[in-house]
């Protein structure tokens, strides 16, 4: 019995020392995925021209809260330009490094794109933000024709062919339609339609994707396919970005396959929160 606890004390340690961030909030009452690894992808730090923040920070609470490890990723390139976010207008005659601009959200604990290798984890999640369309892609300038970054282009390519979820927000889902064949996304709103927040911003994004050929499902709601795709894609609103992230990491992690199985598995109440927070997002919308 002593020798087993030890061997078993020996494993945990390992597992500990060897992640990277975050380990914390493992109860039962929000599930433990304490075994699952998860690469987060940014695209620099500020909705205009990185990774929106919002959707970081609910993406590494969640994670956070569920158990699960993470570590962040960015592509060491110079951002397309510079956004003032008071203005929301290019500033000119400034740039900046992606990868130097997402070490903000990660206190420092970023790593180059091009190290991120799938045998190291168990799904990939890229939270959104127009460096999306301006850093990881071209989409800002070429639309449906757009070029994806090399290293989002093989790292999708390997989940989607190791059968590891990728988990999408916002308006990522476009990386996914230009690399992978026959998607269902879901984006949000079709019509260029005013609400109480503003006009939706992603509708030319949604023709751009029916043209590469994937299909549109028209709400608000997680849309998590059959695991022969293993792709979970979330829309979000400003009043139900927080619920709706936390609808996409319940989604990604239900789909994960732990490389360490020894530990707890995840708890059923984690399981039913995706399917709450799915039907709440429905109503909601």
């Amino acid at each position: 019995m002593l020798a087993s606890r030890a061997l078993l004390a020996k494993q945990v340690a390992a597992v500990l020392t060897r992640q990277p961030v975050c380990l914390v909030h493992q109860s039962g009452d929000w599930g433990n995925w304490g075994n699952t690894n998860v690469a987060l992808v940014f695209s620099g730090c500020g909705w205009w021209d990185g990774t929106d923040v919002h959707e970081a920070a609910y993406t590494m609470y969640h994670l956070s809260r569920n158990g699960a490890k993470f570590q962040m990723f960015a592509p060491n390139q110079q951002q397309m330009h510079v956004v003032d976010h008071m203005k929301s207008q290019p500033v000119s005659g400034e740039q900046r490094n992606v990868m130097i601009e997402s070490a903000r959200l990660a206190r420092g604990k970023m790593q180059d794109l091009s190290r991120l290798d799938v045998n190291s984890f168990d799904a990939v999640i890229f939270p959104g933000g127009y460096g999306i369309t301006k850093n990881l892609s071209t989409f800002n300038n070429d639309g449906k024709d757009c070029k994806i970054n090399n290293d989002v282009e093989r790292i999708m390519k390997e989940f989607h062919r190791s059968r590891k979820p990728i988990g999408m927000s916002s308006m990522s889902p476009v990386l996914a339609c230009r690399v992978l064949p026959n998607l269902e996304i879901t984006m949000g709103h079709e019509r260029d339609e005013s609400s109480r927040w503003g006009r939706w911003p992603y509708t030319n994004m949604v023709q751009a994707v029916k043209n590469m050929g994937a299909r549109h499902n028209n709400r608000f709601a997680i849309l998590a396919l059959p695991s022969t795709i293993m792709l979970c894609t979330v829309s979000l609103e400003h009043s139900s970005t927080i619920t709706a992230i936390s609808s996409l990491v319940d989604a990604v992690l239900t789909k994960a396959v732990p490389t360490l199985p020894f530990l707890h598995p995840p708890s059923q109440s984690a399981h039913s929160r995706a399917e709450k927070a799915t039907r709440k997002l429905t109503t909601d919308s």
